[in-house]
């Protein structure tokens, strides 16, 4: 049964589909990601699919995206400038199970007498606009308008006495600004981001659940945050090195629609709030400001062997009902990687200690994770892992800067 579940909960964690412009790239990527906990039975915290994106398909002028799960499909089919020069519209739809799933952590517990399974899906309807065509680092904007239905049942382990939230619509309305960004790859050869985004859920269904009514699912809840993010890889030396700073603040965020941070699943979401060491969204935040680096050194010449170190530290506001001594949280961690000379595949396996995470013990918590990737086309274009390609995430200004700071 645990198995069943680990692969069920594992297949819907996709990344989410708000990116902020149409990807010119044809890609194809299986991806895996999962941590275990040596301390407790923490909430599953994997992710497994497939990523397609096609340029001028199924005609000229048209983008199709999708990221497949065994359970889970989301796609998106864009018309490249059908509103008019660099402003592109796009129509999405997701659904399938176990993706609205609430996973009840408090204290550093995995109550699974709290939580229950979600299924559902949406569609969306998204404006994307290139403010800048030609610049070096692009400025893209997004407007996305997105109808969610939920609808929650019980697992095998929610309490009789629990009162489930009632199924509910939603509208969720998402604007953004990103300069830069990254590729939807496990590790980017460089990519720069500054972003900012703002998104309000309106819910038709609302009020109290859980144990007596102790618990309430707001009517409405706006989350605002941004992002700034600097990856590079140092051209015939390798070494690779990814910096990021989240923050993010809420009105009335609830315990399903507050930030949630921990675990090191790097694309399990879109804007990934990692706490190495830590339970899979162990942490229901209204505020918070994430800082996170990891820097990957070559074993070999031919650098097909790295070794990676990470960090990352955070303080929070917790949501009402779920906080715990101390606001910070921080969690250290290395790995042991392996690439194929065609950069195709891309396996890590580490270690990561959550220095504040609370266990039976007291503080800190062990867990081990495995990530992989396997590009297809990579391996039919020979990509080299220095020399990345020109696109809309990538800056060749970036490169010459650290080819100043690093040497060539």
């Amino acid at each position: 049964m645990r198995l069943l579940q680990l692969i069920l909960c594992a297949a819907v964690l996709v990344p989410g589909a708000g990116r902020a412009q149409v990807d010119p790239e044809k890609r194809q990527l299986f991806q895996l990601g999962y941590n275990q906990s040596f301390q407790g039975l923490g909430p599953v915290a994997a992710y497994a699919y497939y990523y397609l994106n096609l340029p001028d398909w199924p005609r000229e002028g048209q983008t199709l995206r999708l990221a497949v799960a065994p359970v889970y499909l989301d796609g998106e089919l864009a018309f490249r400038e059908a509103l008019g020069p660099q402003t592109h519209l796009a129509f999405g739809a997701a659904g399938g199970g176990f993706a609205d799933s609430h996973s009840e952590v408090r204290g550093g517990r995995f109550i699974k007498e709290e939580s229950f399974n979600g299924h559902g899906g949406e569609v969306s309807t998204s404006v994307y606009h290139l403010f800048n065509p030609g610049a070096q680092i692009p400025l893209n904007g997004i407007v996305r308008a997105a109808f969610h239905h939920t609808q929650y049942d019980r697992s095998s382990r929610t309490a009789v006495v629990f009162a489930l939230p009632a199924d509910s619509g939603a509208l969720r309305l998402r604007t953004g600004l990103r300069w830069g960004g990254r590729e939807p790859l496990l590790t980017p050869n460089a990519a720069m981001e500054l972003s900012a985004w703002h998104e309000a859920d309106f819910r038709a269904n609302d009020g109290s659940y859980g144990l007596a009514g102790d618990r309430v699912s707001e009517a409405q809840s706006q989350l605002f945050w941004g992002r700034v993010l600097l990856i590079y890889t140092v051209p015939e030396r390798g070494d690779h090195f990814s910096l990021n700073l989240s923050a993010g603040t809420s009105l009335g965020a609830d315990r399903m629609g507050g930030y949630k941070l921990g675990a090191a699943l790097p694309l399990a979401a879109e804007f990934p709030l990692s706490l190495p060491g830590y339970y899979f969204q162990e942490i229901t935040a209204r505020q918070f400001v994430l800082m996170g680096g990891l820097y990957k050194v070559p074993l070999d010449a031919r650098q097909r062997w790295s070794l990676t170190g990470f960090a990352a530290t955070a303080v929070v506001d917790y949501v009402g009902g779920m906080a715990q001594p101390g606001d910070w949280h921080s969690g250290v961690g290395g790995g042991l990687g392996y690439a194929s000379a065609d950069k195709a595949w891309e396996v890590t396996l580490g270690y990561a200690y959550g220095v504040d995470a609370i266990r039976s013990g007291g503080r800190g918590a062990h867990t081990v994770g495995l990530v992989a990737q396997y590009d297809l086309e990579a391996r039919r274009t020979r990509r080299k892992a220095a020399e990345p390609g020109v696109g809309p995430e990538k800056s060749r200004g970036l490169q010459r800067l650290f080819r100043g700071v690093f040497g060539d």
